[in-house]
């Protein structure tokens, strides 16, 4: 290889990750002094001047082993106007019998059923079409909702009349195994500090679909949910945003979720997350020209780096596998490549002081984060190389695919007792 090429391909590959660390370090500690440093807990809201009434949409396909958990927690939510609208996705195991008798049981739910899969995108759209209330917020069907999340959200809600959709904080629920108590690590040393640190820079990539919040008007202005992709929160939350509503993280909007804890599960919803980001970012283009698509040319700058970046990595590792790419000579570092040395220890030190600084703003939401450092410090190197690798595969997938088949399965959610 050309040594000039060498030295770009090595300095991209290593300095990326280098510079995003800081990048949302800075962020995420701009967030904290601006809008967290003076806040109440998240368990004691204060008191709204007004509440106006919410719609919480729940899209349930084969739901039934948690749907029961589910309802338990929304009805424990302390808020006092709200509906709860589930939407039964043409299941076909028992989850519309269950959701009818959990209805008879809390008198906010109502049922929605469609005769067939149509998709979570469909189904959001015909339970927003059911919802009676402006302010519409959106959970998985197992999702567990803290009791104090309505309220933040409407109070931010009220509070800015410019913002159109809000993610709240989503936390892990099950860590049985390590693949489990990794995610820890990444919900909060990767996913909270890239939210906050979006936020401060004026726009965000997704929403967390397990978490959420939208006016009903910023919805109708953004054409709904789209059923032509696979990943509808990344959608819904790039068109909210063109069309001039501003998209927020509200920290304090607590939930708590399943995640995939076999190595299968994860590469399948991360695969998934990759080639519907890629497929947002591409439709994109030609509205980032005109106002007010301009503001995401940042997010989407950053996410075409990221997929230069992965395809770096592949030609790096693919030319250090035949021996081809001298890194540690073109830039004078020992053991620079991939196996630890003194950059690997450089880098080790970067995810470190990234993990401390995140688990610090994430320690008053989950209390005992701390104990979870070990968890926390290695997954950034996960999330590095699970990110590359997806990329790698779900870019051309996103090239080729012309539109989904409008349904939906049940994703991986772990192992429980």
């Amino acid at each position: 290889m050309n040594a000039t090429f060498e030295l770009a391909l090595a300095v991209l590959c290593f300095g990326y990750p280098y510079v995003m660390a800081w990048y949302w370090i800075v962020g995420g500690v701009m967030f904290q002094w601006l809008r967290e440093r003076h806040e109440p807990p998240f368990d004691q809201p204060p008191a709204l001047a007004e509440y106006p009434p919410v719609s919480i949409l729940v899209p349930c396909y084969n739901e039934s082993r948690q749907v029961d958990e589910t309802m338990m927690a929304l009805d424990r939510v302390a808020y006092p106007d709200f509906e709860i609208v589930a939407i039964d996705d043409g299941s076909s195991d028992d989850t519309v019998q269950r959701l009818e008798q959990l209805a008879t049981r809390y008198p906010r739910l109502r049922v929605v059923r469609m005769a067939r899969n149509g998709g979570k995108s469909t189904a959001m759209n015909f339970g927003a079409l059911a919802a009676r209330h402006e302010i519409i917020a959106c959970i998985d069907g197992d999702t567990l909702m803290d009791p104090h999340a309505l309220t933040w959200f409407v109070r931010r809600f009220q509070n800015d009349p410019l913002i159109g959709g809000l993610t709240g904080n989503p936390r892990i629920r099950n860590r049985t195994t390590v693949i489990g108590r990794l995610q820890i690590g990444e919900f909060s040393s990767i996913i909270g500090l890239i939210k906050r640190a979006q936020n401060v820079y004026g726009s965000l990539f997704t929403a967390s679909g397990a978490i959420c919040a939208y006016r009903k008007r910023a919805l109708q202005d953004a054409g709904w949910w789209s059923p032509h992709t696979i990943t509808d929160d990344v959608d819904i939350s790039w068109r909210l945003q063109m069309v001039g509503w501003r998209m927020a993280f509200e920290p304090k909007a607590l939930a708590w979720i399943l995640t995939p804890e076999t190595l299968r599960g994860l590469w399948r919803q991360r695969l998934r997350w990759s080639e519907g980001g890629s497929g947002v970012a591409l439709r994109a283009f030609t509205t980032l020209f005109r106002s007010p698509g301009y503001r995401m040319w940042p997010i989407w700058l950053n996410w075409l780096v990221s997929i230069v970046w992965s395809y770096a990595m592949l030609v790096m590792l693919l030319a250090w596998a035949v021996g081809g790419l001298q890194i540690g000579h073109l830039l004078r570092l020992e053991g620079f490549g991939f196996f630890p040395g003194q950059a690997g220890m450089l880098l080790a030190v970067h995810y470190l002081l990234q993990a401390l600084a995140a688990s610090a703003l994430d320690r008053k939401y989950e209390h005992g984060i701390m104990r979870t450092i070990f968890w926390v410090v290695w997954y950034p190197l996960m999330f590095w190389v699970l990110q590359a690798a997806t990329a790698v595969i779900g870019f051309p997938l996103a090239l080729l695919r012309r539109k989904t088949s409008g349904v939906w399965t049940s994703p991986d959610r772990g192992f429980r007792e």
